[in-house]
């Protein structure tokens, strides 16, 4: 998890959420620094609905900004003919 990012832009709305992932994954790596703690608390958290709930809602926040980022909306907008 190493890995550094340099930018928010992607060529695709699904690399987008991929990076969206990776962002979520690194806040809780940023969060919590101890890899044996994380590994001890996976098979609680993975467990509960309310803690994935959570983790959805975090990934769907880095979501938003990368799409904004990159400007999604109205790309998808033009490329349908949609009214902006």
């Amino acid at each position: 998890m190493n890995e550094t990012i340099n930018s928010l832009l992607t060529k695709t709305p699904e690399q987008g959420f991929e990076l969206a992932v990776k962002l979520a994954q690194k806040g809780v790596v940023v969060t919590q620094t101890d890899e044996t703690i994380r590994k001890k608390l996976r098979p609680k958290y993975s467990r509960n609905a309310n803690s994935l709930i959570a983790a959805s809602e975090v990934i769907a926040i880095h979501f938003q900004t990368v799409a904004m980022a990159n400007n999604y909306w109205k790309r998808s907008a033009s490329n349908f003919n949609l009214k902006k």
